[in-house]
């Protein structure tokens, strides 16, 4: 199966998680398509400026890798930078936040699969 740019589908997402600006989620598959495994695999977007709030993962762990641009992120209280083809990885009980205070978009995957 091919699926083309055009039908995925783009969520904007106001102050995720109590972060700033808005988030573009793009969904690259639909939760049904992850087998029962996950809840996500989507491309993620955050303008200069945006972030995504500090949360705890319960029951699952999360991914992000980074595509494009810099950004801050929260891994535990800990502030790390990251770059294009860096990789965070949020455990089951872990938390994390991250923040594009660059001056271009960032771009990363996101994965969420269950534990």
């Amino acid at each position: 199966m091919i699926r083309r740019k055009n039908e995925m589908k783009t969520n904007e997402r106001p102050q995720m998680r109590g972060g700033d600006g808005v988030v573009l989620s793009t969904d690259l598959v639909d939760p049904s398509e992850l087998m029962g495994k996950g809840r996500l695999f989507g491309l993620t977007t955050l303008e200069p400026g945006c972030s995504i709030g500090e949360h705890q993962h319960d029951g699952e762990a999360e991914m992000f890798y980074i595509l494009e641009g810099e950004a801050t992120a929260y891994d535990n209280g800990e502030a790390v930078r990251l770059y294009p083809g860096d990789l965070l990885y949020t455990g089951d009980g872990d938390r994390h936040a991250i923040r594009n205070d660059g001056d271009k978009p960032l771009r990363f995957i996101a994965l969420i699969l269950y534990k």
